[in-house]
Order: structure tokens, then C-alpha cells, then sequence
């Protein structure tokens, strides 16, 4: 037969209220009551009612990421990072992803109101200042990500792109690299990552008292390892002189960091090279990939506990905008 919250109650020596307040994550539970009733519940396999939950309490205990391509790793490690702070306060995560064009974004951020969400976290790509209406008819708490800000009622946790980049930049600089190129950029581009990361990357420049050479400044339309590699294949074929590259991403620079190597060039000797992300694999490329940890588990915690406190109702009324620390983890491709 189903175990039933009175069997694990039972077996476990305490109050169904404390069995309970276990399910529900409640945070003041003793760490070995919590154990008891954790091994108890394991033991009689109990799961559980959803659907009575989700009637008693009006939610589903469901919230939705929205996010762009899952193939670009940023994002499939900060879904990980969401889920697991997610399961901390008692919530699972339904993922959406959408293509890199306004209609499939617009696409999944309607779907979020059919979904019986009880809130969404958005990484916002293609819209724009002038679609903050937009996210008002979700009719739901929502937390932006990304650089995109609307002004509107919803809070918002991003990332320090522009200081980090300038780190980047400056860290190459300080090593006596003085032609960095900087791979990734957007033309014309100002609130994207892209955008932001150029106008760090610019100051840090300027900053030595060296001119921007625009020569340096090299577009990457999508940020995966193959276009990396294929923008430093023309880098190299057309001749250009440099000697540090600042990546505006990990995977364009582990895409760029192939390419050098099988031209001859050598890394760090010849030119040092530093991403933006510090992905799991960047400890493992050949040399071991300096970058910038851009505070992801902080951003996944926070716009969580952002979340959830909307949907509970224990928040503020007005929007918060939260900026997460970054990082310089410093590795090989940047040491002699």
C-alpha cells in the first residue's frame, strides 16, 4: 500500500506537523529531526500528494527559467545552479528555451501563463525598453536576468559586465600584453553583453594610456565554439598583429584557443588569453583557460529567493535590481 504522511509521522517518532514542515523545507527544523524524517521517508518510498499541495496552498510549487540556446553552456550551467536553489526553497523548475530570434522569445514568454506556473525567471534577449508592457500581461511574479532593463515592476539580478571585462582587459594589460583584441563584439550593440563587455574592455584600454584600435575589435555573432574558431581563423589569415585576446566569452575563447594552437601559436608565451564565465571545462583545456567568474551561483540564489519571496508574498513593493560580484580566476593561458 502508499505510505502516508501518518506512516512517516509514525515511523520517524515525531508529529505529522513536522513531517510536514520537512516536505515543505520549512527552515527552523532540527538537522536530526530533518534526518530522521528524511530516512523515514525514503524507507517507506512516500511521495507526496501534488496535486492536494498544490489545492491547499493555491500553488504549484512550480517556477519557470526562460532562457536562450541551452547549447551555449553558460546557460545550461546556470539552469543547474537555478534548480538546485530552486529545491532549497521548496520549488521545482520548468525550463523553456527559445531561439535567438523575437518570436520564439515571445513565444515561450507566453507559454509561461498556460503553464500553471506559480512565477518565472526570464533571461531577456531580443527585447527591448519599449516591450516592458509585455512582461506586465505574464500576469505572474517574474525576475529578469541579463543585461535587458525594462524600468518596469519586476526585480532584476545580472552580472557586473563592464567592471569584469575591464578586470579582463587590465589583468592582460598588467602582464605587458599592449595589442589585445577583444572577440565577440556586436556592431553597434550597447545593452547587451556584448555592448556592456566592449565598454569595459575600451576603459581598460584607455585607462594604460593606449588608443582602441579598432582593428582589434573583432565581431562574433553567436557565442558558440565554432563561430570563436572561425572568427581567430580570420584574425590569423588576415595577418593582424596582436598579443593578448580578450575572449567575451568562454566558449569563443576555447574555440579561438584551438585555432592558435594549431597555427603554432603558443599560449601563454605568445599570446595570453582570458574568457568571461568560468565554465566547469575551462579547468581542463590545454592550457587551463583564465577567466571571469561572473557570480552565476549568485545569480541563480538570489533571483530565486527573489522569486519565491514575491510568490509567498514576503517581499517589498518595490522592483529591486541586484548586481552579483564577479571574480578574476587567474589559470594558465594567462601565466608564464
Amino acid at each position: 500500500m502508499t505510505a502516508t504522511l501518518h506512516d512517516v509521522a509514525r515511523a520517524a517518532g515525531v508529529s505529522i506537523k513536522t513531517v510536514s514542515n520537512v516536505i515543505n523545507n520549512y527552515p527552523h527544523v532540527r538537522v536530526t529531526t530533518r534526518e530522521r524524517v528524511e530516512a523515514a521517508i525514503d524507507q517507506l518510498q512516500y511521495r507526496p500528494n501534488q496535486a492536494a499541495r498544490s489545492l491547499r496552498s493555491g500553488r504549484a510549487d512550480m517556477i519557470g527559467l526562460i532562457v536562450p540556446d541551452l547549447r551555449n553552456p553558460y546557460f545550461a550551467e546556470l539552469a543547474d545552479d537555478v534548480m538546485r536553489a530552486a529545491r532549497a526553497r521548496g520549488f521545482s523548475v520548468l525550463i523553456e528555451q527559445f531561439d535567438a530570434d523575437r518570436e520564439s522569445e515571445l513565444a515561450a514568454l507566453r507559454g509561461a501563463r498556460r503553464r500553471g506556473l506559480d512565477g518565472v525567471l526570464y533571461s531577456v534577449l531580443s527585447l527591448g525598453e519599449d516591450d516592458a508592457e509585455l512582461l506586465d500581461e505574464v500576469g505572474m511574479p517574474m525576475v529578469l536576468l541579463g543585461e535587458r532593463i525594462f524600468h518596469s515592476a519586476h526585480d532584476h539580478v545580472t552580472m557586473r559586465n563592464t567592471e569584469a571585462a575591464q578586470a579582463a582587459t587590465a589583468h592582460l594589460l598588467r602582464g605587458g600584453r599592449s595589442r589585445i583584441v577583444a572577440l565577440g563584439s556586436h556592431p553597434g550593440e550597447v545593452v547587451g553583453s556584448a555592448g556592456l563587455r566592449l565598454r569595459g574592455y575600451e576603459a581598460a584600454i584607455e585607462a594604460a594610456g593606449l588608443t582602441v584600435d579598432p582593428a582589434l575589435v573583432v565581431p562574433v555573432d553567436r557565442w558558440h565554439r565554432i563561430d570563436g574558431a572561425e572568427a581567430m581563423r580570420a584574425v590569423l589569415d588576415a595577418g593582424l598583429a596582436f598579443d593578448g585576446v580578450v575572449a567575451f566569452n568562454d566558449s569563443i575563447a576555447l574555440g579561438a584557443m584551438r585555432v592558435m594552437l594549431e597555427r603554432g601559436v603558443t599560449i601563454p608565451d605568445d599570446v595570453a588569453l582570458i574568457g568571461f564565465d568560468d565554465l566547469d571545462e575551462t579547468r581542463y583545456s590545454l592550457p587551463a583557460l583564465t577567466t571571469i567568474d561572473p557570480g552565476r551561483s549568485e545569480i541563480a540564489r538570489v533571483a530565486v529567493d527573489l522569486l519565491v519571496d514575491r510568490i509567498v508574498g514576503d517581499d517589498g513593493d518595490a522592483p529591486r535590481e541586484i548586481l552579483a560580484e564577479f571574480r578574476l580566476v587567474e589559470r594558465e593561458s594567462t601565466s608564464r
